[in-house]
This record gives C-alpha cells, sequence and structure tokens, in this order.
C-alpha cells in the first residue's frame, strides 16, 4: 500500500565486501523456534554447505527473542553454536527484525555474529545494494507502526529487560498469538508489502538501485520504479513435508540469483 507522503531514509551504516568475496547469501524470516526441528536441521545444514564469503541474515531469525539471557542454554543456545561453527569459516551478519529486536551484543559475541544497522548499505561486485528488514517501510500497518515506535525506546526495553525470563517469555507469547490472529484474518496476497514511494526514496538518498528486505513473507523479485529494482526474501517452513518452503539469495559478480538449499550448497563457479 502506497502512502501520499514517502518517508526519508534513516541514518544508515555503509559496508564494503572484503575483495577476495565471491558470493554473499541473504537469508531472513527463519523464526526459528523448539517446535520447528526441520526447519532448524535445514538451516544448520544450510550453514555447513554453503560456499558462500558471508551470509547476511535480515531479521527473524528466531520467532522470538526476549534477552540475551534466553540464549545461554536450550534450544536459543544450540541454534546459536551451530551458527558460531559456521562462524568460523565465513562472516555472518545479523540485522534485527521485528520478532528478534532484542538481540543484543552477548548474543552477537556469544554466536560469532556482526550487528548490521537497518538500513545498511554493502558495496560489493563494484554495485551498492541498500539492505533493511523491511517492518519500517510497510507504512500502511499504522497499528505495527505504532507498536513498533514504543518497543524500540529505550525506555520500554528498560522496563521489558529488567522482567524475570519466565514473564518476559509469557508477555511475548502474548504478543504472538495475538499478531498470528491479526494474520490469520487475512489472505496472504492482503497482507502489508512496503511503501513504494518511500522504497524508492531510501534507494535514491542511498545512492543505491537494490533493494533486498524480508518481513513481508511474499519473495520475489520486481521492479519499484524505472532503474530500482527490489528482491524480497523468503520466510523458511519446511515443517509440513515436501516441498516446504526455503530460499536463498545469492549475490556474485554475475547479479543475483535465487536458489534453493540444494543449489545454494553446490559450489561456486570462479569468476571470469
Amino acid at each position: 500500500m502506497d502512502t501520499s507522503i514517502s518517508i526519508g531514509l534513516p541514518r544508515y551504516v555503509e559496508i564494503r565486501a572484503d575483495d577476495h568475496w565471491q558470493a554473499i547469501d541473504f537469508v531472513s524470516d527463519l523464526h526459528l523456534a523448539e517446535g520447528m526441528p526441520r526447519t532448524f536441521a535445514a538451516f544448520r545444514r544450510y550453514l555447513e554447505t554453503t560456499p558462500a564469503d558471508a551470509v547476511l541474515i535480515l531479521g527473524d531469525l528466531f520467532e522470538v527473542w526476549v534477552g540475551d539471557d534466553a540464549g545461554t542454554e536450550g534450544f536459543e543456545a544450540e541454534v546459536l553454536e551451530s551458527i558460531a561453527r559456521a562462524a568460523c569459516c565465513r562472516r555472518i551478519g545479523f540485522m534485527a527484525g521485528n520478532r528478534d529486536f532484542l538481540v543484543g551484543t552477548e548474543t552477537l559475541r556469544r554466536s560469532g555474529m556482526f550487528g548490521l544497522s537497518d538500513p545498511t548499505v554493502l558495496e560489493a561486485f563494484g554495485r551498492r545494494a541498500l539492505l533493511t528488514h523491511g517492518d519500517r517501510l510497510c507504512l500502511g500497518d499504522v497499528d505495527y507502526q505504532r507498536f513498533r515506535e514504543q518497543v524500540r525506546s529505550t525506555a520500554w526495553q528498560a522496563d521489558f529487560l529488567a522482567r524475570p525470563l519466565e514473564e518476559r517469555r509469557a508477555i511475548a507469547r502474548d504478543l504472538r498469538d495475538r499478531s498470528r490472529e491479526r494474520a490469520a484474518g487475512r489472505a496472504r496476497e492482503e497482507w502489508y508489502d512496503v511503501d513504494t514511494a518511500s522504497a524508492v526514496r531510501w534507494m535514491h538518498e542511498a545512492g543505491a538501485r537494490v533493494l533486498v528486505h524480508g518481513h513481508t513473507h511474499q519473495p520475489g523479485t520486481d521492479p519499484l520504479a524505472p532503474g530500482y529494482l527490489r528482491h524480497v526474501l523468503s520466510d523458511w517452513d519446511l515443517e509440513d513435508g515436501d516441498p516446504g518452503r526455503a530460499e536463498v539469495l545469492r549475490w556474485t559478480a554475475s547479479g543475483f540469483a535465487r536458489l534453493g538449499l540444494a543449489q545454494a550448497a553446490a559450489a561456486i563457479a570462479p569468476s571470469p
């Protein structure tokens, strides 16, 4: 849904790919939780087999994250240990999503990931790409934007993190259940998309002709305006059997390509 007035690009960070990198993978919206063992197993295999030099996770790695103390044991700790093993072989970046915006420096340290600001401009292969989780651009979802502003405030987060862990988990379950009820009332094609005018404005102000984002669960590639292209990342869900849904977006000197998990494990052909 487009709005009549676009919003300008927030403060962003620019990073540059290492000169020796041949491939950069993007994933998002895995929504990992203890009740999603097949999806986690697939993600773990992907991390073990991808030949990419870097994996950039653009939000919602976890279904919910209530503070770094939740990652010291159980399922969350298992996920972080898997990422830490993979981080020994390649760079792994993490950008907060709307589900795991409370991931802090301790979790990044334990997992070996480096933090990505939202938004970030990545320069690689002689091009610039603007990276964002995507939720900030879904302006048509007014209720969510109000909620986002509240929970991203320093005061709200300090109050929430001061509560006992089990209380935080109960609050998160309640928020998640209400979110699912809202989503269940709309068909997939009625889910909110990014505001086109604002997205193009961000790209123009960042000097990037390519936008990569997740959040909307509507994977695809399409032009937003002449000369401005966006790639929407796939959500992951492999719990209901074959084929499920899980894609990797890979950026090489040849451009961007969408890959299934088997394709993502294949060796990368050397650049000409």
